[in-house]
């Protein structure tokens, strides 16, 4: 069985014109029945089978699932709820992205897997490419392991165009050191949202990125 009817989607694809209070309220009782109570049970069966390979993983749905409503104090679109739902499975849940986990996200749009380092601070920067540049090798095999390539591609991240003179060295065998950030994402057809493994297929996701997240939260533990 589909952790998700079609509703789900259909959901955020009525709410997206009528992004307002009046219409959600409206539709209050759907969005829990067809949105908010199935994906926490969802969540739930997702942190159950990724505390088994990660005991440091303890935390609950609540934990883990960012609020539908948005941010739109600094913001130009003053659209009150976001069009997807979304949620990070790690030890730290939502708070905390530096222990390394599964960032992901499921709407009408596309259902995405997130893992690595988006926006490490100055000095979490820093270690992670001391980390790279003192283990090249581990690294470039880490990046180019066929699990991670198949699901992943490559890293992504903005580059600064010049670096510490210390990591120049290691930018010549490793040009990803140059990189501020150390993302990587696999986007899915919203058609999985229905899918029945959908959960089987975040795993393996999971599974595939563990060891790059490992390796870089391993330089902020330092």
């Amino acid at each position: 069985m589909a952790w998700f009817t079609p509703d789900f989607n259909r959901f955020f694809i009525d709410l997206t014109p009528n992004n307002n209070k009046e219409w959600f309220d409206a539709n209050r009782k759907r969005y829990e029945q067809s949105v908010k109570e199935p994906f926490e049970a969802f969540v739930a069966e997702a942190i159950k089978r990724v505390a088994k390979l990660d005991p440091k993983v303890r935390i609950t749905p609540r934990d883990a699932i960012f609020r539908i409503n948005r941010d739109v104090r600094f913001s130009k679109d003053k659209a009150p709820y976001k069009s997807r739902m979304s949620a990070v499975i790690a030890a730290g849940g939502r708070k905390d992205h530096s222990t390394g986990g599964i960032y992901f996200e499921i709407g009408p749009e596309n259902v995405a897997f997130y893992g690595g380092q988006y926006m490490p601070e100055k000095e979490q920067l820093q270690r992670m490419r001391e980390h790279i540049a003192e283990n090249l090798a581990q690294f470039k095999k880490l990046r180019t392991a066929k699990a991670f390539v198949e699901r992943f591609g490559e890293i992504q991240g903005e580059r600064n165009k010049v670096v510490p003179k210390e990591f120049k060295q290691a930018l010549v065998q490793e040009p990803l050191i140059a990189n501020k950030q150390f993302y990587f994402m696999a986007e899915l057809p919203p058609r999985m949202v229905t899918d029945p493994k959908l959960v089987d297929v975040l795993m393996d996701h999971y599974k595939a990125m563990r060891p790059m997240n490992e390796f870089l939260a391993a330089a902020l533990e330092l």
